[in-house]
């Protein structure tokens, strides 16, 4: 019962830490809502991505909520938690009720809850500006499909936090981050990417969480190959973190 409190605790200090960094809230809600504006502002709602039966506003309002979620529970959790470290704030931690796990868990949901806003703007901005229009059912799908798969890159956020110290997170995340991004096809279609990168692009664990919202939006299942990148990633990410943090334990 006490292990139960401690995580509430250190989830609801989790919150109200993310809330009050006015920079983390701009960069994780606001600015991939600009994004979409920026890329999808002047196309037109009758052409469609190739190889998909969506348009473009249609297709980017999902990888810009994607990308949002992203930047909320990677960018979040890996530099705190490094900075963390550092300052002694885990070392008081483990004197606590709270176990290792627990606070593993408290990191990881803490972040995804500050990336459901992220998800929901992109969407009221796409629905308002760009005059996105899907079933109720959809939006809701949407909603849970990308918050439930931000859990997959929350966890890496605390495996990376554990993977370095200091000054050293930042370019790692920083690369980790970009990277996704972009050979996710967060930013721009795969479709316009040579063959070759097109094909390194469907194992990238980014395409995948993207790809389960699109088939959304299209009402057909998802890619049983897109749900076993999101599974196994998820899974190396959770035993990385794990690994990284009893490694970390041991050294303290």
């Amino acid at each position: 019962m006490l292990t139960i409190f401690a995580a509430r605790g250190l989830i609801k200090l989790e919150l109200t830490r993310a809330l009050r960094n006015r920079k983390f809230l701009f960069f994780s809600v606001l600015y991939p809502s600009l994004l979409f504006l920026l890329i999808a502002g002047s196309a037109d709602s009758t052409t469609k991505i190739d190889g998909t039966r969506l348009t473009l506003p249609t297709y980017m309002m999902v990888s810009m909520a994607s990308f949002g979620a992203l930047t909320a529970v990677l960018m979040g959790n890996s530099e705190r938690i490094a900075k963390e470290r550092e300052g002694g704030w885990v070392r008081q931690l483990r004197l606590t009720t709270l176990p290792g796990h627990g606070y593993v868990l408290a990191k990881t949901a803490g972040s995804a809850v500050v990336s459901l806003p992220s998800i929901v703007v992109v969407f009221v901005v796409a629905a308002a500006v760009k005059d996105v229009r899907l079933d109720a059912w959809q939006w809701l799908a949407l909603t849970g499909a990308i918050w439930a798969g931000s859990l997959v890159f929350a966890a890496l956020g605390v495996a990376l936090g554990y993977l370095a110290s200091g000054d050293a997170v930042r370019p790692i995340t920083m690369i980790t981050y970009f990277g996704l991004s972009i050979l996710g096809g967060l930013w721009m279609p795969t479709t316009s990417f040579p063959g070759w990168l097109q094909d390194i692009a469907e194992w990238v664990p980014t395409h995948a969480y993207a790809a389960l919202g699109q088939a959304i939006e299209q009402s057909r299942a998802p890619h049983a190959k897109d749900l076993v990148v999101l599974v196994v990633s998820f899974a190396l990410f959770t035993g990385g973190a794990a690994w990284l943090y009893r490694k970390d334990t041991l050294k303290a």
